[in-house]
């Protein structure tokens, strides 16, 4: 397609014509048609164009550039046109060869930088299209948030709503009309945030404070099992060593509890299964042994958050700590240490005839050596690879972020 058929996308900032190239400059002056928001076709008051003012809704502009094939147009965005912007939207279509863009920096990126945080891992969303509501449980789990706010969800809104969800382990950065003479960046705790008030054009960044432990959201009609992690406290920042609620599933339903079983959960970490098969083993005993004081501690907390009476929390470290405990009926086993094939081993000459042992390890190595120790024991050892992703919504697109792979092993002992 010829250049003077194309149709330019230009990014601008809140300073305008001065802020881009003298490229754009040029585009912007010598364009038969602007296309833009009200505001932003205000920073350009010098350019002679014709101009079509458009909102939200990008149908009217597509409907013009289709009637226009003669015209030089120019749309007009904040930021990067490309970054969740109109740019994406146009080329979707209308066809990519239609289009130039020319990019100016994302009000996104401009915030991370005046509050100095890279944002490759952030996790972003705009509550323009997504309420708070529908992404709380994101935010709760991101080191890092980038929001685009809205008028009816402003800085104060969202401060109060992740209080009222117990989420108050975040810094909060308010960056206000970017790029223009009256900037300002707002720091401060979500607390005092949610008492000011903002100009409509900003940009609300939150970063986790390190070392405070995450608090569990309330969940309306806990599950027997497969409970969300964010139902669970666990420790900061050794996030991740929480046994996910999907391999966590597949480890009860190889454990086959019975009502009454006596189980271990060996290295419990903050308890997420022993608490679930404390649940599923009503009238039994399920012991939660875990050498580590802090997460003895969150153990206590779940259990006592889930109100399950038959959980009994060890401290101390294994094969020591269990020796006064009754033979199980089932057990589990997680871990990552070079030791854990010991461990294994140790544990299954406890396991009651016809009992079933399962074990978690994130390492091939690992895995293979568990395998090999309890085929000694008996003939039929299952083994699983477990790669999952889980979907989550940034911006207007659904991403999917990989949970780490986990080997799963299980074993039932021979009558």
């Amino acid at each position: 397609m010829a250049d003077a058929e194309k149709v330019y996308v230009i990014g601008i900032g809140e300073d305008g014509l001065q802020g881009v190239s003298e490229h754009a400059r040029k585009l912007v002056r010598g364009a038969d048609l602007l296309i833009g928001e009200d505001h932003t076709l205000r920073l350009i008051a010098e350019a002679p164009g014709e101009r079509l003012v458009v909102g939200t809704s990008l149908d009217e502009a597509v409907q013009r550039i289709e009637m226009s094939p003669g015209q030089k147009t120019v749309v007009l965005a904040d930021g990067d046109p490309l970054f969740y912007g109109v740019a994406r939207y146009l080329c979707d279509r209308l066809g990519k060869e239609r289009f130039e863009v020319v990019p100016h920096v994302s009000t996104m990126q401009l915030a991370f930088a005046r509050v100095k945080e890279s944002w490759e891992e952030a996790f972003l969303t705009n509550l323009a299209t997504h309420g708070i509501a529908s992404v709380l449980e994101q935010v709760r789990c991101a080191e890092k948030v980038g929001l685009f706010t809205s008028e009816s969800c402003p800085p104060s809104e969202v401060a109060r709503a992740l209080l009222d969800r117990q989420i108050d382990y975040f810094t909060a950065y308010v960056c206000e009309n970017l790029g223009s003479p009256d900037e300002r960046v707002t720091q401060g705790e979500l607390a005092e945030i949610a008492e000011q008030e903002f100009a409509s054009l900003n940009v609300m960044i939150l970063v986790r404070k390190p070392e405070v432990p995450d608090r569990p959201s309330e969940m309306i009609g806990r599950r027997l099992f497969g409970n969300p992690d964010e139902a669970f406290l666990q420790s900061r920042p050794k996030r991740g060593l929480l046994t996910p609620a999907e391999i966590r599933s597949m480890v009860l339903a190889e454990m086959d509890l019975g009502p009454a079983s006596v189980v271990w959960d060996i290295g419990a970490g903050s308890g997420s299964v022993a608490v679930e098969a404390a649940q599923i083993a009503a009238r039994g005993t399920v012991y939660a042994i875990e050498m580590d004081p802090e997460d003895h501690q969150l153990i206590l907390a779940n259990a006592k958050r889930f109100a399950v009476e038959n959980l009994v929390p060890i401290l101390g470290r294994a094969p020591e700590a269990w020796r006064e405990l009754p033979n199980p009926d089932s057990m589990f086993v997680g871990g990552s240490g070079r030791g854990i094939s010991r461990l294994v081993e140790a544990a299954f000459g406890r396991l009651r005839p016809g009992g079933r042992l399962v074990a978690t390890m994130g390492s091939l190595d690992n895995a293979s050596e568990v395998h090999a120790t309890l085929r000694a024991h008996c003939p039929d050892v299952r083994v699983w690879m477990v790669n999952l992703a889980r979907g989550c919504y940034q911006m207007d697109r659904v991403r999917f972020q990989a949970v780490n792979p986990t080997f799963v092993v299980a074993a039932v002992k021979p009558a």
